[in-house]
């Protein structure tokens, strides 16, 4: 995980250098701050026109925001286990072993967001009711690569220099695919208003 300071221009986010404990600053260069990396959004053409970049402060607010970044994995043996079972036509076992690893994933995902909105002071947001916390009813929202929102796998090249998952083991394939396979990536937001949408 790692905790960054964003701004927006235009529908772009850039990232600046690393600051103590794994964090990162993001801004523009302003401030005397290295931009790092940026990545750009798509805006939705109808509806609301949202875009993923409308959740941070503009560069010209003269503010930074914040973003958290993190890639979690439930490492090679699930993995492992998985490809041994299918090669022995055990599709049932298999079948179990791999769905609950991906959801155990999940879980681990949701778990670090949980601790990214304790750190940022707006847990106290969360929905009392577990259920509803599966419906985003919590501020601010995480999205991953390849999806809707952002869909440019190749960002995933961005977020590994940043973040260097390969420390816990996991690498990108070359299509920005995240092996082990019950792993996951993503980039959270702590603006109100972000939530889930279609571009």
């Amino acid at each position: 995980n790692g905790h960054s300071y964003a701004n927006t221009g235009g529908d772009r986010r850039t990232t600046q250098d690393r600051i103590p404990h794994g964090a990162l600053a993001l801004a523009t260069g302003a401030n005397g701050l290295r931009i790092l990396e940026r990545f750009s959004f798509p805006r939705q053409e109808s509806r609301n026109r949202l875009c993923i970049s409308d959740f941070f402060r503009p560069v010209e607010s003269g503010q930074l925001d914040v973003i958290a970044l993190h890639c979690v994995t439930m490492g090679s043996r699930a993995s492992e286990v998985t490809r041994e079972l299918f090669a022995k036509n055990d599709y049932k076992e298999y079948l179990y072993l791999h769905g609950m690893g991906v959801e155990t994933a999940e879980a681990l995902a949701e778990m670090w967001h949980k601790r990214i909105r304790q750190e940022l002071g707006i847990a106290g947001e969360d929905s009392p009711k577990i259920r509803e916390l599966f419906t985003q009813h919590y501020r601010g929202s995480r999205y991953s690569f390849g999806y809707p929102a952002c869909p440019a796998m190749s960002d995933q090249d961005k977020l590994w220099r940043l973040l260097e998952p390969e420390r816990i083991g996991c690498v990108l394939t070359e299509n920005w695919q995240i092996d082990p396979e019950q792993s996951t990536s993503a980039i959270i937001v702590h603006h109100p208003a972000a939530k889930y949408f279609n571009v």
